[in-house]
């Protein structure tokens, strides 16, 4: 059982078995529609698509974030109909280092399958050891039923909460530019929250691969100084790329963080909430 990441040549090796399923989750912030278009195109042999709005997320309202959880029931409805069961190994990719597809590895293991793992490197390592296929997968009905571990994420009152109590290390994985709020391309509202230390998930990468174990496990342990891994709370833009931090810290052995979905777009809907400005 791979739950973390995953080789090409290991998912070569199984491909096509009747055990494993590979989601296709490209996506593209500014163009919407881009990732399944690109998905159509050419995509790794037998792959399905996710979209990230459509599959892996809820509909916006005023109170939430960019990207709110998606129903748990209609997801695992959609995985089922990709042939996931409890006994099936989940490989999930994009063309951006895991920044997308690790939305889906947290998804399904909120969803209670810890057999999930992005593929490292994503399809340019993929295509560039092997081709793609534009033929759409049948579906292949099974039964999958979530058993969802909600302790898994925080709400923002939650977040609010265990701030005020100082028990948590609140760690943002946008870029720095982004957290300092000296730029602000997608939301209205510019910094970070106060008391967030900054990781960007780009750090976990290393020539579009993931770190070694034992790097990630120092760079980390840096991040951390002294905390445990489960005093640490992830965030990001709308809570997908805070999914690449936790997946970072679980390669490298840090387990049980825990991810603050809602994130900075969630947080400053609410004008009384504070935020802070680091512009040099």
């Amino acid at each position: 059982m791979y739950q973390t990441i995953v080789s090409v040549e290991t998912l070569k090796q199984n491909l096509g078995q009747p055990n494993w399923v590979v989601f296709d989750c490209r996506f593209n912030l500014m163009d919407t529609e881009a990732g399944q278009q690109a998905y159509a195109e050419a995509h790794i042999p037998g792959a399905f698509y996710l979209h990230l709005d459509n599959d892996l997320s809820s509909p916006i309202s005023p109170d939430t974030g960019r990207h709110p959880l998606p129903d748990p029931t209609k997801l695992a409805e959609k995985l089922a109909q990709s042939g996931v069961d409890k006994n099936t190994q989940v490989v999930v990719y994009d063309d951006c280092g895991g920044a997308m597809a690790a939305r889906t590895w947290w998804l399904l293991r909120w969803l209670g399958h810890d057999a999930v793992a992005v593929l490292d490197g994503g399809l340019p390592a993929w295509v560039a050891a092997e081709s793609c296929s534009t033929e759409i997968p049948e579906a292949r009905e099974s039964g999958f039923t979530p058993e969802l571990h909600g302790v898994m994420n925080l709400s923002v009152d939650q977040l609010q909460q265990e701030l005020s109590v100082g028990d948590i290390l609140l760690v943002d994985a946008r870029a720095a530019e982004r957290y300092r709020g000296e730029v602000e391309p997608i939301d209205p509202v510019a910094g970070h929250v106060p008391g967030a230390e900054n990781r960007p998930l780009t750090d976990n990468l290393a020539d579009g691969l993931f770190k070694s174990a034992e790097q990630l496990h120092e760079e980390w342990s840096a991040v951390l100084q002294g905390a445990a891994p489960d005093q640490v709370v992830h965030m990001c833009g709308s809570g997908v790329t805070a999914c690449h931090n936790q997946l970072s810290m679980e390669i490298a052995g840090l387990t049980g963080s825990r991810i603050y979905s809602g994130s900075w777009s969630e947080w400053i809907r609410d004008p009384n909430r504070p935020v802070v400005l680091d512009k040099k």
